[in-house]
């Protein structure tokens, strides 16, 4: 989900800009994505033949291997154990994918097709066996994954406040709430996305979004900004109904505790799980220390993995693995030229 922190200062990326650079890839985000929007018109998953879903593994392959092209060094953090806390949202985000089932069957029966994929979008699901594959896929990629002990997000930024990444990369804001310096999103060279719930698509292009510039904009601290998140919702909690980024925003600039914040609006219920949910953002379980690195690019198990056992389309498959292939092999023979200069 995200949080919502409303209007940021944010600066405009180029493709080209961020060759060469790493990014730390905040990876049950971005497979969310995909087996969301790369679906059937009536919303149906791509599936190979024996009926298992793919729409995961044609996002990581196609879009990881441009990446690649242009010297963008992805690095996919995935999420461990969720803290106690987040149970009640998590049990929520079940609810609401149930109905959204509920939706989409009814949307088919009435032969709905836009509204049945609207509704099929809202019913993903990251299984323990989408994870191995995903994990799979990228190893033949040479990517290197990183396994957080919690949560993704909060170990991707520990790997850019250690230097091994420039960024975080992901559509959601959570990372700066744990400390992320820099947040990259719209990692993608598509250039198009789609707005939810409209037949209409918007141009894109990768924005960068810096922590020191949004708390210089705001006036506010880190703790404060997470004071923010806490009462506009999270991935750990609900929010307050009818508090918005610029009410939050009001009600946390001149407080000095949580409990102040939330003895405002009558509140002081809360303050158990949103201190929680704060301590948690301050100081998250996180693996110090990750060492990077990337391997080489197996073009014959990248085929082997999506053709034989998932039925993809060799000739495709092997255009992109090729392409892909030749520019890494012509930058890392530059690199070594530019050694010797």
């Amino acid at each position: 989900m995200g949080v919502d922190l409303g209007e940021v200062p944010k600066k405009q990326a180029t493709i080209e800009s961020l060759g060469g650079k790493t990014f730390a890839v905040d990876a049950y985000n971005t497979i969310y994505q995909f087996l969301s929007s790369i679906r059937q018109p009536d919303g149906t998953p791509l599936k190979d033949l024996n009926g298992n879903p793919t729409g995961h593994l044609a996002g990581i392959f196609y879009r990881n291997c441009r990446l690649l092209e242009n010297g963008i060094r992805p690095i996919y953090v995935f999420d461990g154990q969720p803290p106690s806390f987040k149970q009640a949202e998590l049990q929520e985000r079940d609810m609401r994918k149930a109905e959204a089932e509920a939706r989409w069957v009814a949307a088919l029966e009435k032969g709905e097709l836009e509204e049945a994929r609207k509704a099929a979008q809202a019913t993903s699901r990251i299984s323990q066996k989408i994870v191995q594959e995903s994990k799979e896929l990228l190893s033949f990629m040479g990517i290197p994954v990183v396994q957080a002990p919690s949560e993704g997000e909060a170990q991707a930024a520990q790997l850019v406040l250690e230097g091994s990444a420039t960024a975080v990369a992901s559509q959601d804001m959570d990372c700066l709430l744990f400390g992320a310096p820099t947040l990259l999103r719209n990692l993608s060279l598509g250039g198009r996305r789609k707005l939810p719930g409209r037949d209409e698509w918007v141009e894109v292009q990768p924005e960068i979004i810096e922590l020191s510039d949004v708390l210089s904009f705001f006036g506010i601290s880190r703790q404060q900004l997470i004071w923010v998140g806490l009462l506009v919702g999270t991935d750990f909690n609900e929010g307050i109904k009818g508090i918005g980024p610029k009410k939050a925003l009001k009600l946390v600039k001149d407080a000095k505790s949580l409990d102040e914040v939330l003895q405002k609006i009558g509140a002081r219920d809360l303050l158990p799980i949103f201190e929680s949910a704060e301590r948690f953002f301050l100081d998250p379980p996180v693996e110090r220390g990750v060492k990077i690195k990337f391997g080489k690019f197996d073009k014959d198990g990248i085929v082997d993995f999506l053709c034989r056992k998932h039925d993809f389309s060799e000739d495709r498959v092997l255009k992109s693995a090729l392409l892909a292939e030749k520019k890494l092999k012509e930058r890392a023979s530059q690199t070594r030229l530019d050694s010797w200069s």
